[in-house]
């Protein structure tokens, strides 16, 4: 979810008004994304490089997740939505990480959708701790080094729970993936727009999803092979 902070740029305002726009496009891609049937959903809100930004910013990103956590928490219901976390937690501010939890518990019992709030995430250190755990084990004899493969691997991923990616999309016309979900998305398909993100809206959505619709995912076969 790109661009916040140049879209407020634009208009001659703070960063920290784009940021707040910016949520407005995370309630209509959410509700838009429950209509059209969707089943994981999953939004980029905190890269472990964003703490490295301005600490006013930092602070002003943390003040707003803590005020939408609050306000959506009967969008979310309503909607039968499922709202999951996934990156190193344990970084995030303690009323952050509290009221992440009690919208979590919440809303365990959802189904129709289920919606992952990536926060303080980034996908080397996932890797790393993976590659970490999976070492303690076969160290410990827990798993052996033959029985490694990719099931083992995605067990020791914050997504574990989750399906592949099948559609990232990037707002804002940056063109990579900063990150985000690099074991995941090995074959998802990749949609760059110009729309920043506070300008984001239901139809932007579509257009992503009808593109990917016409798209030929082969995973490494030949069109005739799945034809």
């Amino acid at each position: 979810m790109d661009g916040n902070g140049r879209w407020a740029k634009q208009k001659g305002m703070l960063r920290a008004f784009g940021h707040e726009n910016g949520t407005k496009s995370v309630r209509e891609t959410v509700e838009a994304s429950a209509e059209l049937g969707i089943k994981n959903l999953t939004l980029y809100a905190f890269s472990t490089e964003n703490w490295n930004r301005p600490q006013i910013e930092v602070d002003t990103l943390m003040r707003l997740l803590v005020s939408s956590l609050k306000k959506e928490i009967k969008t979310l219901t309503d909607n039968n939505i499922k709202l999951k976390a996934i990156g190193n937690l344990k970084l995030l501010p303690k009323k952050v990480f509290r009221e992440l939890h009690e919208v979590i518990d919440q809303t365990q019992n959802n189904t129709r959708m289920t919606l992952t709030l990536a926060l303080s995430y980034g996908s080397r250190e996932e890797l790393i701790n993976a590659v970490k755990e999976i070492s303690d084990k076969v160290k410990n004899n827990i798993i052996s080094v033959e029985k490694i493969d990719e099931s083992i691997i995605n067990e020791h991923l914050y997504t574990q729970n989750l399906p592949d990616v099948d559609l990232l999309i990037r707002t804002s016309g940056e063109q990579r993936i900063s990150n985000f979900l690099l074991w995941q998305i090995a074959y998802a398909e990749l949609y760059f727009t110009p729309v920043l993100w506070p300008d984001f809206k239901k139809q932007h959505l579509y257009d992503a999803i009808i593109e990917y619709q016409n798209r030929e995912r082969r995973f490494g076969k030949t069109s005739e092979q799945i034809s």
